[in-house]
């Protein structure tokens, strides 16, 4: 393979911290041309976000890989005059600025589109680019209190419980990435060839996987609440603990699911039992059924549970922590992890490349960049500047 699906798309990244520039790295990794923006002295906030080895940011490493990174900044009026002199280079502008800030700086959807109208611009925000609390600043953590996401999340009698990851971020970042492939299908397509721009913010993607409970409560007046590792939709489901003091995860979300796994316990009687035929009554009973399944699971170790469960039908897996991620073979032999060549770590092992594709799949070609790396390779190689212009903008701080 010598071409990546996506080489030829370039992609302006102006944004900082997670979700917005983690869309741009989706599509880095498929060959788009990424140049990210930073701040000249700052750099981008997620520089300093999460662990560090030696004072290297780790999560920076992946989080912008097979990007090139320029500085300028974009609060001085030559900064922004860069912007809208090369716009026309690129496809697609990615930006998660406060909403105004951008129009402000009169480098906004209006000021760019006039000069590029095949542009694309996503826009991620906390709450959207309107509405009342559009002007809120916003954060992973916040939108996933507001999207319901916390209240139905964590023990049945514990409070509304955070995901220890940034789940917002990652989920609208997917969204974002997605969209943009979906503007840049209809730009190819339309008549005019014209660009659009694209308002996401942080909360409304984590919502939409709240759907079962979204629809039962418009319909049925139903409030979700926390069952814990249970489901208000099937039964069994649930985290059962093993002999060996390892946990698993188990559900049978099917009628056929279910009777394999009554019949892999040997209760066979269950399928038939009042209490058991049909998800509806397991629901209604669903303690006393966790409990057989509890008391079955606790008399064997975990890999003994797993065998006999999945060979007979049912669907069951350990609940790994990340040490036992990176040691299954499973992820080994689907290469889950790859192993990059990064020059201040030396090898590391980083998320692959997903989803696979199988004739044209991504590719991770180089670690997250130092702030400006690229700002000579950009500047004069992309942008047109010379040498000599290029160093009055670095003692002017412009970059």
């Amino acid at each position: 393979m010598s071409k990546l699906p996506l080489q030829g798309l370039k992609i302006l990244d102006i944004s900082t911290m997670l979700a917005a520039p983690w869309t741009a790295t989706h599509l880095a990794d498929f060959g788009a041309e990424v140049i990210k923006v930073e701040h000249p002295k700052f750099g981008d906030h997620a520089r300093k976000y999460g662990m560090q080895k030696e004072d290297i940011p780790l999560l920076w490493k992946s989080l912008n890989r097979n990007k090139k990174s320029v500085t300028l900044n974009l609060n001085s009026k030559e900064g922004q005059k860069i912007i809208k002199d090369n716009i026309h280079q690129f496809d697609v502008i990615i930006e998660n600025f406060r909403p105004g800030t951008l129009e402000k700086w009169g480098i906004g959807w209006k000021d760019l589109s006039e000069i590029n109208p095949r542009l694309i611009m996503l826009r991620t925000s906390g709450f959207g680019q309107e509405g009342p609390y559009a002007e809120r600043r916003g954060f992973g953590t916040v939108a996933e209190g507001m999207s319901g996401f916390t209240s139905i999340n964590g023990d049945q009698t514990g409070p509304p419980t955070l995901p220890g990851i940034p789940l917002a971020d990652g989920v609208s970042s997917a969204f974002g990435a997605l969209s943009i492939m979906i503007a840049l299908y209809e730009r190819e397509n339309a008549n005019n060839q014209e660009g659009q721009y694209i308002d996401i913010s942080l909360y409304e993607p984590l919502m939409r996987f709240l759907e079962p409970h979204l629809i039962a409560y418009d319909q049925l007046g139903v409030v979700a609440e926390r069952v814990g590792n249970g489901s208000v939709q099937t039964a069994p489901r649930n985290a059962y603990y093993t002999k060996d003091k390892k946990w698993i995860a188990l559900s049978a979300s099917t009628q056929s699911i279910a009777e394999n796994l009554f019949k892999a316990i040997g209760r066979p009687e269950l399928i038939e039992h009042e209490n058991f035929s049909t998800n509806k009554k397991r629901l209604e009973n669903v303690e006393e059924l966790d409990s057989i399944l509890g008391n079955w699971i606790g008399d064997r170790n975990m890999e003994e549970v797993v065998q006999i469960l999945n060979e007979s039908g049912a669907v069951v897996g350990p609940m790994y922590d990340v040490a036992q991620i990176f040691e299954d073979p499973h992820y080994k032999y689907r290469e889950t992890f790859t192993k990059v060549q990064d020059k201040d770590l030396g090898e590391m092992r980083v998320p692959n490349v997903f989803a696979k594709l199988s004739r044209t799949p991504g590719k991770i070609k180089t670690t997250g960049p130092d702030l400006g790396e690229h700002n000579n390779e950009v500047f004069e190689g992309v942008f047109g500047y010379s040498s000599e212009e290029v160093k009055e903008l670095k003692s002017k701080n412009i970059i």
